[in-house]
Parts: C-alpha cells; sequence; structure tokens
C-alpha cells in the first residue's frame, strides 16, 4: 500500500504548501478535496492553462501521485434537476481528475431526505454514478462513491454499485464512518465490499460521550484512539489491497483539531514505526 493524505487538513493552503509537505513528510500521494479554501477545484487558476502543467511538473519532480479528486457531489435530491447539476460539477472535476492522472474522483451518496425513502433515494444515486462514469471512462477515470451518510454501510454502497450496472465504479471505503454510523465491524465491511474497494480512509477516534450518540467520538491522533489501526492493515493485506491509503485529518470540518504542520507527519511517522512492516 502506498500511502496518502486528504487535504481536508489543510483546506486553505495552495498547491505548492502541500506539496512541500508531502515530500517532506514521505507521503507517496496526495487525495485533493480542498485547495486555497475552493472544493470546486476546477475553478481555480492552478488547475488551468499553463498553471496546471507547472503543478503537474512539481507533482512529478517530487515523485507523487494524485491518487483521488475529492468532489461534494450527492445525489439524494428528489428533484432531478439539481441531480444534473451535480453530475455537470463531476464531469468538470472528472476533467480535472483526468488530467492530473488521478485513477478516481469521490462522490457521495448520500442521506435520505425528508419526503423520500430509501429505495427512491437509492436509485437516484445509482442512475447518477451510472451516468457520471460513462462520462469519465473515456478520460481513464472511474467514479467512486464513498460509505457515508444514511449509505455507509458496506452492504448499502455495495447496493447502490450493483444497482449502477457501471464497470467503472468503486468505493471510497471509510471503515470509520461506517463503524460510527453501523457499528460495522472491518472485517464484515472488507467481505461486502471486496474488490470494489479503490481507495480508503484511515483515522483514528476516542470515545468522549455516552453509547450509542453518533457524536460521543472525538478524532484524535493516529494510535491515540480505540479504532483497530493495525487490525484494518491486515484485513486489507488479506484483500491483497495495493492502492492508497489516504489519511483523513477533517481539520476543515472540525477546526479545533491539530494542526496540518503536525498532524500529516505524525501521521506518517506513526505508520512507518508501526505498520508499514506489518
Amino acid at each position: 500500500m502506498r500511502l496518502s493524505f486528504s487535504t481536508l487538513a489543510c483546506p486553505d493552503w495552495t498547491m505548492s504548501q502541500i506539496i512541500a509537505i508531502a515530500t517532506t513528510a514521505g507521503y507517496d500521494g496526495i487525495e485533493l478535496r480542498f485547495v486555497e479554501g475552493e472544493d470546486s477545484l476546477w475553478r481555480l487558476p492552478v488547475f488551468q492553462a499553463a498553471a496546471l502543467g507547472s503543478v503537474k511538473h512539481a507533482l512529478a519532480d517530487h515523485g507523487l501521485a494524485i491518487c483521488c479528486v475529492d468532489t461534494s457531489c450527492r445525489f439524494d435530491s428528489p428533484d432531478a434537476a439539481e441531480r444534473e447539476r451535480w453530475i455537470e460539477e463531476g464531469q468538470r472535476m472528472s476533467d480535472l481528475a483526468g488530467e492530473l492522472g488521478a485513477p478516481g474522483f469521490r462522490v457521495f451518496g448520500d442521506t435520505i431526505r425528508g419526503g423520500s425513502d430509501r429505495e427512491s433515494t437509492r436509485g437516484w444515486i445509482a442512475d447518477s454514478i451510472r451516468q457520471l462514469a460513462e462520462i469519465a471512462a473515456p478520460k481513464g477515470v472511474d467514479v467512486w462513491v464513498e460509505t457515508h451518510g444514511d449509505f455507509a454501510s458496506a452492504r448499502e454502497t455495495a447496493a447502490i454499485l450493483a444497482l449502477s450496472s457501471a464497470p467503472k465504479a468503486g468505493a471510497v471505503w471509510d471503515p470509520i464512518n461506517c463503524f460510527i454510523a453501523t457499528r460495522e465491524r472491518l472485517d464484515n465491511g472488507a467481505a461486502v465490499l471486496g474488490a470494489a474497494i479503490r481507495h480508503v480512509h484511515i483515522k483514528d477516534i476516542r470515545r468522549k460521550g455516552g453509547e450509542g450518540d453518533e457524536n460521543s467520538w472525538q478524532y484524535v491522533l493516529t494510535g491515540r484512539g480505540e479504532f483497530p489501526l493495525q487490525e484494518l492493515q491486515s484485513t486489507l493485506k488479506n484483500l491483497a489491497y495495493d492502492r492508497f491509503l489516504s489519511f483523513e485529518w477533517e481539520k476543515k470540518w472540525h477546526p479545533e483539531l491539530a494542526d496540518a504542520e503536525f498532524a500529516l507527519p505524525h501521521f506518517a511517522e506513526w505508520f512507518r514505526k508501526n505498520c508499514a512492516h506489518g
């Protein structure tokens, strides 16, 4: 497995800053989420025209890959026009992913909205993923749906992928999302998703409140929490998973977390010490 990190950890940084810390901390890749405070990355001048070429050269010079381009796309709305707007956003982001040589881009399901039901929402999500997969395939880019929201469990994500019938679709497996939402075990999630897993998020959590309260968990520095991180490594090894393991430090959503300058090198060092030879 190769190591990457999500730029959720440093949402306001420039690409130069992101590349610098990836290099000094010893990462192999970068998962793009926010850059310079923007999540519609195609809007940024740094990803346009000659500036994009400079970014690609800088990545190559430092031996770094863009392993995933994350979007905010979600396809849970009963309004077809809203879903179409997200498909258009996904198309633009897939263009960027193709330019950067990323193998896939991340989308969400995501929630069952008031007045909707699970079956209908699943159908809207699957249909949108099918459309995006067809759009992105000629660019050599796959569409990956994250285990998230009301469809966080591996079984729900697998059902969406099966319904989409899209060969160029897969899953971003976030086992902590699955655990918090459904208490899903690592071995069960891995068994259900199997080869559909194209990208994996890793982070650590510790309980801070009462049992049964989703908000009773807090993110902590890697190795200081309760999530069985080394079991995750063993589970991925049993799957012969050889793609990226991506540290998702959610500083964007949880500003109280330690800064990226500390958290990103900390994870890389922890992994090399505890898992790299496991």
